[in-house]
């Protein structure tokens, strides 16, 4: 299978990349700058130079881009476009790295995550632009989309126990009664849904065992 990352030097990245290798994926890395990804075919580019072309002939496409700052943020929505214009009307599956702050937290998915009080306020407008991206994401019936949220507990340096319960739109909580997963673990989830899932224009997500 010929996967390319998107921001394959990023945290997660990195991690999606070096997990698509060990599980015998053809792994090409699409970077601004020097590949710092284990990956050996590099596409060296800026995701907004990306043309069809470029995105021609591979299975899955894994979105890990990420704006932190005010004036990037609106990013996630434009790169997301972009990405989908690419592959429109084409076999090919998008993957994305998504976030946890618009899963729902009741039934009726009327409250999401980033709702709650207790929902840290420095986080609000990250969740919000995600969250707009993942809006203008449903409405592309022309594109094989996959959303991956991780749990609300993302922690970058967690152990890899390649153990994880996949869920859908709700916040999912596992026995202990956390919500927590590592980028590795969830390296493990995303290459799994590239490699044997078909979980095409749904929003699903994962939470530590």
């Amino acid at each position: 299978m010929k996967i390319a990352v998107i921001c394959a030097n990023g945290k997660a990245g990195k991690l999606i990349v070096r997990e698509a290798i060990t599980r015998g994926a053809d792994v090409t890395a699409v970077v601004r700058g020097e590949n710092q990804s284990a990956a050996t075919n590099v596409i060296r580019k800026d995701l907004f130079d990306l043309t069809i072309a470029d995105l021609e002939g591979f299975d899955v496409v894994i979105d890990a881009f990420g704006a932190w700052t005010p004036e990037t943020l609106p990013q996630h929505s434009a790169s997301l476009k972009h990405l989908c214009d690419l592959v429109s009307g084409k076999e090919t599956r998008l993957l994305v790295v998504g976030g946890a702050g618009s899963l729902y937290v009741n039934a009726e998915h009327t409250v999401q995550v980033m709702d709650g009080a207790d929902f840290p306020e420095a986080f609000k407008p990250l969740a919000f632009h995600m969250g707009r991206a993942l809006d203008a994401l449903r409405t592309r019936a022309d594109v094989k989309w996959t959303y991956l949220s991780p749990a609300g507990d993302f922690q970058a340096d967690g152990v890899r126990t390649g153990k994880y319960i996949l869920g859908g739109e709700e916040l999912l909580l596992n026995a202990k009664g956390e919500s927590v997963i590592s980028y590795a673990d969830y390296a493990v989830a995303m290459v799994d849904e590239a490699l044997h899932g078909n979980h095409v224009q749904q929003r699903i997500s994962v939470v530590a065992q």
